[in-house]
């Protein structure tokens, strides 16, 4: 057995259509209608699809705990999208991990990569990501 690829990550968040439009805001990630039969469980999972269609993240509402170690979720975008994103910054709407608004010259260098580190309104760690070093 092989896997193919990752289908989508869970995510904790206290209110899952209030997490869903700041992705959405955010990151571009749009409500899956294909998976919404779903979300009418209120416990169940509200799924985000990204820009290819595909699922990405299974939003459930859950009393949301401090995160106790370093379980970030990246989303890889190119060069375009990147500076795009980074150019938008500073948005009161997106933090850091420091409680503080995302500034563009946050980017880190990975030498093969650039990141952007930032959290969403429910403390979960994302990054931003490209490979598009040039």
């Amino acid at each position: 057995m092989q896997v193919e690829r990752i289908d989508h990550v869970h995510i904790e968040v206290t209110d899952r259509d209030r997490a869903a439009d700041w992705y959405g805001a955010t990151l571009g990630l749009a409500r899956d209608s294909d998976l919404a039969i779903w979300a009418e469980d209120p416990m169940g999972p509200l799924i985000l699809r990204a820009g290819d269609g595909r699922p990405a993240l299974s939003l459930f509402a859950r009393a949301c705990a401090a995160t106790s170690r370093d379980t970030t979720i990246a989303f890889r975008v190119n060069a375009v999208a990147f500076q795009t994103f980074r150019n938008a910054l500073p948005n009161p709407a997106i933090l850091s991990r420091d409680g503080v608004p995302l500034q563009a010259d946050d980017v880190v260098d990975h030498g093969l990569s650039y990141s952007l580190y930032f959290v969403d309104p429910d403390g979960n760690r994302l990054e931003l990501t490209t490979y598009d070093f040039d």
